[in-house]
């Protein structure tokens, strides 16, 4: 995610990696939105996150897929209303 607005200083690539990391994006996709091969989008990267322009995150994990017998039993309920 980016820290703040592009810096007149900062490369064109990367002023247009800060405009697409108002949300946080994955390296693999900042990669083809910008048309670079992988390898030098992960420079790119490791160089704005050494600046302090952007900041890198684990993956959040997503959620378990609730129980289909829980979801049936609340089905149920709701239908019995």
């Amino acid at each position: 995610m980016a820290r703040d607005a592009p810096q007149v200083a900062a490369s064109p690539e990367q002023a247009s990696v800060l405009r697409l990391c108002a949300n946080p994006l994955s390296v693999a996709e900042l990669s083809a939105y910008l048309n670079l091969p992988f390898s030098a989008m992960t420079v790119l990267i490791t160089e704005m996150i050494t600046a302090e322009l952007v900041q890198a995150r684990a993956p959040v994990a997503r959620q378990a897929v609730p129980d289909r017998s829980i979801l049936e039993a609340v089905m149920h309920g709701l239908q019995r209303l």
